[in-house]
């Protein structure tokens, strides 16, 4: 007969909390990882099977249980495989954040780019490249490095190592030029790359009407630390993705602060 409460469950210390606080900060952050997308299908199914191993454990349940645990043991390497994207961005995510959370890592690194950035970085030349494509319905698609490298990136399209200016980037980005499609990738004053394909975000929850630049905007900003900048093709609008989190349709007074806060 199954006693109707196990004795050993009675005392919780302090570190049963602890557990269990940290699990559920992982299973929140996983959530937020896969949320809107077709993996968030897949993460349901497996709480589903996790909890009925549990009960057919605690019922004895050998057969259901032993089909589960196998099924279990079989899909960890199965969902190595599938959420690979999901993985390779939670573990950027968590870097980041160390590196970010560390007091004395923060001031160093305000430091450092506010001595290599606040007074020497262009920004004039991209916020006219910018007012100036809004005004022509140019597309057009900037990425700028921040604290995570971008060389990934940088070796899917051509090199170019040329100091930033405006007139540059309207020719890069102007319709008839051969490297007007995909991104172009900046690191300061410098243009590193021009049509360089970026990573697609699968999220399904989205605007139906935006494009393929501002579904990779917010793609390759969920998997590495960058800005990118959009201007829409259709209505001129001027936008930035951070975090893959998209906010539409800015002013060149706000792409500003947008560029000295978030440029580094």
């Amino acid at each position: 007969m199954i006693p109707l409460l196990d004795a050993s469950l009675l005392p919780i210390r302090v570190v049963d909390v602890l557990d269990v606080l940290i699990v559920a900060v992982l299973i929140y952050y996983i959530y937020r990882m896969v949320r809107g997308t077709n993996a968030m299908l897949i993460f349901w199914a497996l709480i589903v099977l996790l909890l009925a191993w549990r009960v057919a454990a605690l019922l004895d349940m050998r057969l259901l249980g032993s089909l589960l645990s196998a099924i279990t043991s079989i899909g960890l390497v199965a969902l190595v495989v599938i959420f690979q994207p999901e993985i390779r961005k939670f573990l950027l995510f968590i870097g980041t954040k160390t590196q970010i959370d560390q007091p004395w890592l923060q001031r160093l690194r305000f430091w450092h780019r506010h001595m290599r950035h606040t007074s020497t970085v262009n920004y004039e030349s991209y916020i006219v490249a910018c007012m100036h494509m809004s005004q022509n319905k140019t597309g057009a698609l900037i990425v700028f490095r921040r604290s995570n490298g971008v060389e990934e990136l940088v070796e899917t399209g051509e090199r170019i190592d040329a100091t930033v200016s405006s007139a540059l980037l309207e020719t890069l980005f102007f319709k008839n030029s051969p490297l007007h499609d995909g991104a172009v990738i900046v690191n300061g004053n410098t243009v590193l790359a021009a049509r360089c394909i970026l990573p697609v975000t699968s999220r399904l929850d989205i605007d139906p009407n935006l494009g393929l630049r501002h579904r990779s905007a917010i793609g390759v900003t969920e998997q590495i630390d960058a800005l990118a900048v959009v201007v829409s093709e259709e209505t001129g609008a001027i936008s930035y993705a951070i975090g893959g989190e998209l906010h539409h349709d800015i002013s060149p007074v706000e792409l500003r602060q947008v560029l000295e806060k978030h440029q580094g």
